[in-house]
């Protein structure tokens, strides 16, 4: 089997699927759910699905899901960067890598870029729409329901969202560990500069990763001493030890 990432609204194969769809022959939610239709059922969602998550696949999923007893074509709008910024907030990924991430998703037959915020007759019309799927959710933008048209006309389907992922939450996770993630790209020899943090962050980052390999070389030394003298002495060169750890870590990190 030849597997191939969904094509773009543009491409000659999403171009010909469109044309030969009868716009004309209208479905309602009724005859799709009893199977009664000529031809397949063109559903669109849309979104900015930055930082591409199992969320976003679900939604996909009950989409083309939705009437199991029609043959399903999942069309998918994803706003630009300009659009997005404007409306939302700056994401974490460019357009066309979250356009990318949506076409190797297995439900999507056809991305479609440059999504409009809102949708209007004349856009479901260009593209054939059936029906819009997306979670049940008000999205307001300047005080109105984006949606507002489509479930005015019975074209809404809800889909529900996916408890405990969001990007939001994920963003929230790295905030959260920044210092872990830190590390890692520094002990993956990743500069500061390049991760936009100052040289005291590296420096005291870096002295805690020293510190934790010191005092991980001298675990073992601290069980044999134990053996040998005996609790009381192991604290006392415990606490030795510590403090010579503290001033060699302080000495490195000024000849840095």
């Amino acid at each position: 089997m030849n597997c191939k990432p969904a094509p773009y609204s543009t491409d000659q194969k999403a171009v010909i699927e469109r044309e030969s769809s009868n716009y004309n022959e209208k479905i309602t939610i009724q005859m799709a759910e009893s199977g009664s239709v000529n031809r397949k059922v063109r559903i669109y969602c849309d979104g900015i699905y930055d930082l591409f998550h199992q969320g976003h696949a679900r939604q996909m999923m009950q989409a083309k899901n939705i009437f199991p007893k029609c043959e399903v074509y999942l069309i998918v709008g994803c706003c630009n960067d300009e659009m997005t910024h404007a409306k939302k907030g700056v994401t974490v990924l460019r357009d066309t890598e979250r356009y990318e991430a949506i076409r190797h998703c297995r439900y999507v037959d056809e991305v479609l870029k440059d999504a409009p915020w809102i949708i209007t007759e004349k856009f479901l019309h260009e593209n054939k729409i059936d029906f819009v799927a997306q979670d049940s959710s008000p999205y307001v933008s300047d005080g109105n329901d984006i949606y507002k048209m489509v479930k005015d006309k019975n074209m809404f389907i809800p889909t529900q969202r996916t408890d405990g992922i969001s990007t939001s939450d994920i963003l929230k996770r790295i905030i959260k560990n920044h210092d872990i993630y830190v590390h890692r790209n520094l002990m993956r020899g990743i500069s500061a500069k390049e991760m936009n943090i100052s040289i005291l962050t590296e420096k005291r980052i870096q002295m805690m990763e020293k510190c934790a390999q010191l005092r991980q070389n001298f675990t073992q030394i601290f069980h044999l001493v134990s053996s040998y003298f005996g609790s009381g002495t192991k604290l006392q060169i415990t606490t030795d030890i510590d403090e010579k750890l503290i001033d060699t870590t302080m000495i490195d990190i000024d000849r840095h």
